[in-house]
């Protein structure tokens, strides 16, 4: 991994971390919101990064991914996604919406 590189995934886990804060509990962010947190004119290209540091930030227990309003397992994910603080119950997460 090249310096680059090391700093960029560093930006985004600080994206990351510090939009699902500012967001509080209860409600997510989309990943394409650290993308362009990052690099606004070249967001697509960061949202594999985005997606391998968001599953590093759940493991270590600081965000949680979510899947249609549920947290997910992030070792056993897939399709469209979210992140938020870790532990909260989102609304409409029991099945109404």
């Amino acid at each position: 991994m090249t310096q680059g590189s090391a700093e960029r995934l560093e930006s985004i886990r600080h994206a990351i971390t510090d939009l699902v804060a500012v967001r509080g509990p209860g409600k997510t962010i989309c990943p394409t919101e650290a993308a362009k947190a990052v690099d606004a004119e070249n967001w697509r290209d960061l949202l594999k990064d985005v997606r391998a540091q968001a599953v590093v930030l759940a493991k270590s227990g600081e965000i949680t991914i979510y899947r249609k309003g549920r947290a997910v397992d992030p070792d056993d994910f897939k399709g469209v996604y979210r992140l938020g603080v870790p532990g909260k119950k989102l609304p409409g997460s029991d099945g109404t919406r």
